[in-house]
């Protein structure tokens, strides 16, 4: 009798267990779905945004953040997240990006025209997301402040104008080019220069602003790569006031092809800012000594220093500052490159020749514009840049940078591998041999600053020596007992055993192998001889106002002089 419920009671109890298990595999397999499903959404949405991407002529850039408040300019909507373009300045969702490609046009780097060369061209108008702080050209009141897509920028003389002020005028009104007129290319230019050149016509003289007094282009190099990767901001915010053709990424393109623009551009005019640090200064100088010998000497342009690096020393001795990181507006920094002066920098070669009857290597051969050095500063530099190559991602910030360097120096300091290296090295200083004191290390200097912001040759201050300049045919030598002694005279503490000046300078290394480098680039070398000799000049800016390092020194100097001239009389 009991059967049937029994068996009612097996079956209801296996439903409830079927059902909690097709519970639970909802439980579990709806969110991968649902993760799937929008991972492939995603990833949809990728590929025609690259797509989207790879054939419009605006330089659209994806970000899941605005630093701003935001609106699109298709739907007026406020925005997180979506595309802009660096170089005029647009705005879109993800949604309206297909229509706002079609839709506006970006800044034109070539302008061609049927009815001969022009001398101007209209605005470009843009509306909304002006810059904060911006004023109305025709009112004078501040514009963008009301929480919605508002007000006009012309993406090239960067004007604004409310829309309220905007009338038919200023739609056809010439543009200026704004306040850096006199550093941008203007998009008419190039078409110009190069439809005379395919009918061979060289007479540029007579294209504007070629013709105006005071055109002084600028070419800007950035390295992405350098310090604290502030390079692929700033190559939109260039972008934003110059022509784009002017903006050149050098993790994209080498300094020798960007500086071919030079060859378009009026002779002995052309300014580069190099955004980067010591490293890339000195790749684009050596790109400009190729253009010495292909015989473009007349087109040599004067460099200009954005420090980005992590030492910056050429930087900070030409004045254009130990390290930036934001502080200082763009629009400044083109102010500066337009204001500044002239100066000579001294370039190095030095030549490495092995050691030994049968070898037949050819010399390394390396050009300085810092500092070469062979010991425990040397030895630091080797052990962060085998760091750096196993792991880069990590090195993206000047104080990790430094906090390596620093843990490199205090390993150094007990372990002294570069013990003794007086009786491993001779000395010869304009072909007089120089009797070493026991030290570790020997720094040959053509700059003020080394170690990161460290005045190397005039140690403390509290004893007399010839200054040191770049620009003298001079090269300083100092020796350093040891990691320790480095850090006691970046703090100040105590000089360097100073060795004496010379025109020319050689080492030789009789036994082992040593740490060497040359302007931060090192090596492990073997026994061998070094001989730096002088090579070129180079043609650099300094901030009009500022004194070079060397100004300065030389006339802190005089003033000693003259303190000491006023005891005695």
């Amino acid at each position: 009798m009991e059967g049937p419920e029994s068996s009612s009671g097996a079956s209801s109890s296996a439903v409830a267990d079927w059902s909690l298990v097709f519970w639970t595999l909802c439980s579990v397999l709806l969110p991968v779905l649902i993760t799937l499903w929008c991972s492939f959404q995603r990833s949809r949405r990728q590929l025609l945004m690259r797509d989207i991407f790879r054939k419009s002529k605006h330089d659209w850039h994806y970000t899941d953040l605005f630093g701003q408040p935001s609106y699109c300019c298709v739907c007026a909507q406020h925005i997180l997240q979506g595309a802009f373009c660096p170089c005029c300045g647009l705005r879109v969702s993800e949604g309206c990006l297909k229509k706002a490609d079609q839709r506006f046009l970006c800044k034109e780097i070539m302008m061609r025209s049927d009815g001969g060369a022009p001398s101007a061209m209209p605005h470009h108008w843009i509306r909304g997301n002006v810059p904060l702080c911006s004023c109305c050209k025709v009112c004078k009141q501040q514009c963008g402040t009301q929480p919605k897509l508002c007000d006009y920028r012309c993406v090239w003389c960067q004007y604004t104008v409310h829309d309220d002020c905007m009338v038919d005028h200023l739609k056809t009104e010439k543009c200026t080019f704004g306040e850096f007129r006199d550093l941008i290319i203007p998009p008419y230019y190039l078409s110009t220069i190069n439809q005379m050149r395919k009918d061979k016509r060289t007479s540029y003289e007579k294209v504007v602003p070629y013709s105006r007094k005071h055109w002084m282009p600028v070419i800007v190099l950035a390295n992405t790569r350098s310090g604290n990767n502030m390079g692929e901001t700033l190559l939109g915010e260039f972008k934003i006031l110059l022509n784009p053709v002017q903006v050149f990424d050098l993790s994209k393109i080498t300094p020798a092809k960007a500086l071919q623009l030079c060859t378009l551009l009026p002779c002995n005019t052309v300014r580069v800012l190099v955004c980067g640090g010591d490293g890339t200064v000195g790749w684009v100088l050596d790109a400009i000594d190729e253009m010495r010998i292909k015989g473009q000497e007349r087109y040599i342009p004067q460099v200009a220093i954005l420090p980005l690096g992590t030492g910056n020393d050429l930087s900070n001795t030409l004045g254009w500052g130990a390290g930036y990181a934001g502080e200082v507006p763009v629009e400044q920094i083109l102010r500066n490159v337009m204001e500044a002066d002239g100066i000579k920098l001294d370039r190095w070669k030095v030549q490495v020749t092995n050691k030994g009857y049968y070898n037949l290597r050819k010399p390394k051969v390396f050009t300085m514009n810092n500092y070469f050095s062979i010991g425990p500063d040397a030895l630091m530099a080797l052990n962060f840049h085998a760091h750096r190559e196993k792991t880069p991602s990590l090195f993206s910030s000047r104080i990790i940078n430094k906090a390596v360097y620093f843990f490199y120096g205090t390993k150094d300091c007990l372990v002294q591998e570069c013990k003794d290296l007086n009786k491993k090295i001779e000395l010869e200083l304009d072909g007089e041999r120089i009797d070493l004191p026991d030290l570790e290390g020997i720094i040959v200097l053509n700059i003020g600053y080394w170690g990161a912001g460290c005045r190397l040759w005039e140690g403390t201050g509290d004893e007399p020596y010839p200054l040191a300049r770049h620009d003298d045919g001079l090269l300083e030598v100092v020796g350093v007992h040891g990691s320790f002694h480095c850090a006691q005279i970046q703090m100040k503490l105590a000089n360097p055993l100073r060795l004496g000046q010379a025109h020319t300078v050689r080492l030789i290394l009789k036994s082992s192998k040593m740490p060497m480098q040359v302007d931060g680039e090192p090596w492990a070398q073997g026994p061998c001889t070094v001989t730096i000799t002088h090579k070129t000049r180079a043609l650099m800016l300094y901030p009009s106002g500022e004194q070079t390092d060397d100004e300065a020194s030389s006339v802190s100097e005089q003033d000693h002089v003259r303190e000491q001239t006023d005891e005695d009389v």
